[in-house]
């Protein structure tokens, strides 16, 4: 019974969660049109979570660009396919390694910023302070967050993209030996605009989650400074795991 009553418990906290945060995102976006409009805010957020991020993103779009070059270069050799490299490798990337590496890199870096800097303010009381000085936290927090994700993401995926193919070209042409002129062809041939619109709405919705939950756990934290570093914690890990459950979702969908 007791192994029961766990995972009851889990669920229904689970379900919990998963109420608040649909309702934390309605209630953004119900300010969505409303005045006063903070332009400055957002754009201070865009600042974090593109600009500040540009390094980090930068460097997991070459590695990973020239280690899947470096490893498909091995398995195509095998069928004397080693042309294919540079479209499986823009491919790859456009779909699915850029978009979903570039959410899991920022989540770490931005999201748990966001869990950490709302649950300090909500354990110092500063965001009662807002309601009390008629100034809604949603609006004024969360929201230039929400949108910041949604536009930066996709704009640090293109970078990753674009990174992660010079990368492999880099590893296969330098290092491998492939004809450079025969990379770039299959690029152009196999790979089309759709694949690169395709990851770019993965990555706004990425971007979402990712502000979202950041955003929820620090909203919601309790407990002081440990509340503060656990809600960081769980911003990350659940985070990580949303992207990658609705990347499987939105995969299944698009392609």
């Amino acid at each position: 019974m007791r192994l029961f009553e766990f995972l009851g418990r889990t669920f229904l906290r689970m379900l919990n969660e998963a109420g608040e945060l649909l309702l934390m995102l309605l209630q953004a976006l119900l300010w969505l049109l409303r005045p006063p409009f903070r332009v400055k805010v957002l754009f201070k957020q865009m600042e974090f979570v593109g600009v500040k991020s540009l390094n980090v993103v930068l460097l997991t779009g070459a590695f990973t660009g020239g280690v899947f070059a470096l490893q498909s270069y091995h398995g195509f050799s095998l069928f004397g396919a080693e042309s294919l490299v540079g479209s499986t490798v823009a491919l790859a990337l456009t779909r699915e390694l850029g978009p979903v590496l570039t959410s899991l890199m920022v989540t770490g870096r931005a999201g748990s910023a966001m869990a950490a800097e709302l649950g300090t303010m909500r354990v110092t009381e500063q965001i009662d302070a807002l309601y009390v000085m008629a100034v809604n936290p949603i609006q004024y927090l969360v929201l230039p967050r929400l949108l910041a994700g949604v536009v930066m993401l996709p704009v640090l995926t293109i970078i990753a993209d674009f990174i992660g193919i010079v990368g492999g070209y880099v590893v296969g042409v330098s290092l491998l030996g492939i004809n450079s002129g025969i990379f770039i062809a299959k690029i152009i041939e196999y790979m089309e605009f759709s694949d690169i619109s395709m990851g770019l709405i993965k990555a706004s919705f990425f971007g979402l989650i990712l502000s979202l939950v950041g955003c929820y756990k620090g909203f919601y934290t309790t407990g002081g400074a440990e509340g503060v570093g656990r809600a960081t914690t769980e911003a990350v890990v659940l985070g990580s795991v949303l992207i990658l459950a609705f990347d499987y979702v939105l995969t299944a969908i698009m392609f």
